[in-house]
This record gives C-alpha cells, sequence and structure tokens, in this order.
C-alpha cells in the first residue's frame, strides 16, 4: 500500500519521538486535507501518563467543535491502545489509518465494532523502528503499554 504525505507526517513524529529518547509513536490528525494536529508520544519526555502518540496530537489539534472530529482522519504509526481508542471514539473520529499491528495489536476490533474505518498499512519501517525501540529499552516498553 502507498504511504500518503499524512502517513508520512506521523512517522516523522514517531522518529522525533524516538530521538528524544522516547517512544516512537507518531500520529497526526487531518481534517478535509489538512493536518490541524500532530504529535507523538511524550510520556517519557514530559512525565506524563497519557501523552501517547494520538493524545498529544489530539491536544496539539486544541479544542475543537464536534463537527471537525466527525470529518477527519487520525493517521498513527501504532495500533492504538484502549486509552487512544476511548478518545477515537468519544470523539467520533470515523476513519483511523495504523502504520502497523505487528509489535502491537490495540482495540482494532472495538473501532471497528463502533463503526470506524480502519486501515491497516504494515509499513515496514514503522515495524522496524518500533522492534528495535521494543529490543533496545523493552523495560520503557512495557511501561508504556501497562506490563509489569
Amino acid at each position: 500500500m502507498k504511504i500518503d504525505n499524512f502517513y508520512q507526517a506521523a512517522f516523522e513524529e514517531a522518529l522525533a519521538g524516538f530521538s528524544e529518547g522516547g517512544i516512537p509513536i507518531g500520529s497526526v490528525l487531518v481534517h478535509r486535507g489538512v493536518v490541524i494536529g500532530r504529535g507523538h508520544n511524550r510520556r517519557i519526555q514530559k512525565g506524563s501518563a497519557i501523552l501517547h502518540g494520538e493524545m498529544d496530537a489530539l491536544e496539539n489539534a486544541g479544542r475543537l467543535p464536534a463537527d471537525i472530529y466527525k470529518n477527519s482522519v487520525l493517521y498513527t504509526t501504532l495500533s492504538p491502545c484502549a486509552m487512544c481508542t476511548g478518545a477515537i471514539l468519544l470523539y467520533k473520529i470515523p476513519k483511523v489509518v495504523i502504520g502497523e499491528h505487528t509489535t502491537f495489536m490495540g482495540e482494532e476490533t472495538l473501532l471497528r465494532s463502533r463503526g470506524v474505518e480502519v486501515v491497516v498499512l504494515q509499513h515496514k519501517e514503522s515495524i522496524q523502528l518500533m522492534e528495535r525501540f521494543i529490543r533496545e529499552k523493552p523495560d520503557l516498553w512495557n511501561e508504556d503499554i501497562g506490563e509489569p
């Protein structure tokens, strides 16, 4: 599957997170062909409990009317966890484009069951980046996904 500029922007966010010593997951929120929010996992950098890539992109988009979310697409480099899935459902974002779900399978079934269109790219570079991170920093990865 061809990688578009929006997914590329999410992947660049993941690379930024990795270069900062954080967890390499990036995300962008796109409304009618324009990126309105972008971010990456900043749990390590900010000492945050909730700043996953998707949450950071939503936060950076700022407070928006419900209609904006309902006409947006969220791009993320990794399958969304339960927390990020909850935000997608809360704001009724109708489509999520996921870079990969090889290293972590999030709540894709729940998203689909609630009518969200889920597209999984299986982006080779995203898989390789996450595999490298998990291999090099397993403790940080386990902390991020709530494992002991």
